[in-house]
Parts: structure tokens; C-alpha cells; sequence
């Protein structure tokens, strides 16, 4: 079942050996940028432990994989943000479910999608269960920033740490089902590693290899260029992170030719600062550009 999910193949075989010997964890922790498989990995976990087939775990033709693909498991729980967080109200409901016995099943399975978006009463709660889980149930936490976890949750979890993708499979897979063949090295550093990422960002392609023109030519560039290029970033305010993060992988290959474009990066992460403390966008996009243009000619 893991089959059809790139990367990660190391974290599959484990998991894969723990269904086989009988070992699978109370609970874990999946952690990792976003894009890298680790729902998808959960869910497919999910399925083959709640497999009542002894041979083939996650069958998909045993009624516990019957009623997990139609999203009426009994014995399964997803539980994702409400809003900008999950609640205690969230954790105490998983409360309730898990002390009831399974149904189909021999185990009970709960995912929390999004964990790190717990609030500090909503992650106390939990920590109850984690510290006495029933035996038949398995929790799995997915997040990806370790560092907002309480301590005494990870130390309750198996932590599970996904790599980023190689950049080849990122680039085979996008050729096999997206069809985009010319993918140059700046693009595929901005996926991070992330499927998901080069999923979201392939219909920027054109956008971001202007941005990329513009700044490798930034030196040779006059005032109505640079009012231009402020004026092309202005009408993608919600993608600014993706965009600054994706000047910044220019700016560095830059760096390694001439070291004036090492000081634009300090500009960069100033704007950054700036915009998460909503300051005005146009003024924070226009300065950096100026800046960036005063620092290079």
C-alpha cells in the first residue's frame, strides 16, 4: 500500500516490520516539512493495522478496508484544525471514542493531522491518554515543527522524522503527471523537497523565471524596471513567503559569484520581519526592492 507514496522508503519498511512483528506503537509522532507523504503514510498505517486480513494487511477487501475507504470506519478518527487550531474539545471527544471497544476491528486508530496546531490545554489533555493508552488504540500525531510538541508529549511518542524527496523523483513525478519537462535546479531548490510544494507551485513556473531574470540582471536594471518587478509582486501577496523564499535561492547562488548579493540576502529576512509585524506591504515590498537594486549597482 505504500507502493504509489515517493520517498520516505526507510520510514515504510519500519513500519511495515512493526505490522509484521506485532510491534506497532501506542502512539506516534510524524514530523516533517509539508508535501512529504507523511498523511498520506499515516492513513495508509491507519488501514493495514485496522486490516482484519492476517495474511495481507490493508487488504482492501475485508470490510474494515471496505468501510476505511468510504470514510465510515468506526474504529478509525481523523481530527484536523477547527479553525486555526484543534481544541480541547477535539482531544476530549477522542477521549470519549477511545475508551469504547472496537467494532470491526481489533484496534482503534486516531490521527492528528496538523498537531502542532494544539493548543497548550488541548496537548495537557492528550498527554493523558498517551501516558494510558488502551491497548488496542494507536494515536498518530502529524506536524510539521517538532519544536511546538510539550516535551512530555514526545517523550510519549515514537517520533518519526521524514526526509525531504530527492529532487529527481520531484522532477519524474511532476514529467509523469503534470507533464512539465523543463524544471531548472532554482525551481526544484524552492520545492524543498516538497511534493506538495512543487504541486502548488507549478503554475507560478513563468512568474518565478521572471522574478529569477530580473534579479540575476538586477545590476543592469534602471528605475522603471525596478518599479516593474515591485509592481509584478504586488499582485501576489499571498504567495510573498514562497516568492521571498525563492529570491533568497537565487540571491545565494549569486553570492557565491559576487559577494554584494550576500547582503541582499540580510534584506530579504528583514522584509520577512517586517510583513510578520503587518507592516505595510507595498512600502516593506518596495523598499526591499530599491534596496536591493542601491546594493548591487
Amino acid at each position: 500500500m505504500f507502493d504509489e507514496i515517493i520517498g520516505n522508503r526507510q520510514i515504510k519498511e519500519e513500519l511495515l516490520r512493526s505490522l509484521k512483528d506485532n510491534k506497532v506503537s501506542h502512539s506516534y509522532l510524524f514530523v516533517g516539512i509539508e508535501g512529504i507523504g507523511k498523511q498520506m503514510i499515516a492513513k495508509s498505517f491507519a488501514q493495514m493495522i485496522l486490516c482484519t486480513d492476517k495474511k495481507e494487511k490493508g487488504c482492501n477487501q475485508c470490510k474494515s478496508c471496505i468501510e476505511f475507504h468510504s470514510n465510515n470506519h468506526p474504529d478509525f478518527l481523523y481530527i484536523e484544525p477547527d479553525g486555526n487550531s484543534i481544541k480541547i474539545d477535539q482531544i476530549r471527544y477522542l477521549q470519549r471514542k477511545i475508551q469504547e471497544k472496537p467494532i470491526i476491528s481489533n484496534k482503534k486508530v486516531y490521527i492528528i493531522n496538523d498537531a502542532n496546531k494544539m493548543t497548550q490545554e488541548a496537548q495537557n489533555c492528550l498527554l493523558k491518554t498517551l501516558e494510558e493508552p488502551p491497548e488496542y488504540a494507536t494515536i498518530i500525531l502529524i506536524g510539521n515543527n517538532e519544536n511546538a510538541f510539550l516535551n512530555t508529549i514526545k517523550s510519549r511518542c515514537m517520533i518519526v522524522n521524514f526526509k525531504p524527496i530527492d529532487k529527481e523523483k520531484i522532477k519524474q513525478y511532476m514529467e509523469q503527471n503534470y507533464q512539465i519537462y523543463d524544471l531548472h535546479a532554482n525551481m526544484l531548490e524552492a520545492f524543498q523537497g516538497s511534493i506538495g510544494k512543487a504541486i502548488q507551485l507549478k503554475d507560478k513556473k513563468e512568474q518565478y523565471e521572471k522574478i529569477e531574470e530580473t534579479i540575476e540582471k538586477l545590476d543592469k536594471k534602471d528605475i522603471i524596471d525596478i518599479i516593474s518587478m515591485s509592481e509584478d509582486i504586488y499582485k501576489d501577496k499571498e504567495e510573498i513567503t514562497n516568492i521571498l523564499e525563492y529570491i533568497e535561492i537565487i540571491l545565494l547562488k549569486l553570492a557565491q559569484r559576487d559577494v554584494k548579493y550576500a547582503n541582499c540576502v540580510s534584506i530579504i529576512e528583514d522584509t520577512k520581519k517586517r510583513l510578520c509585524q503587518n507592516a505595510n506591504y507595498d512600502m516593506c515590498i518596495d523598499n526591499m526592492i530599491f534596496n536591493m537594486w542601491e546594493e548591487v549597482i
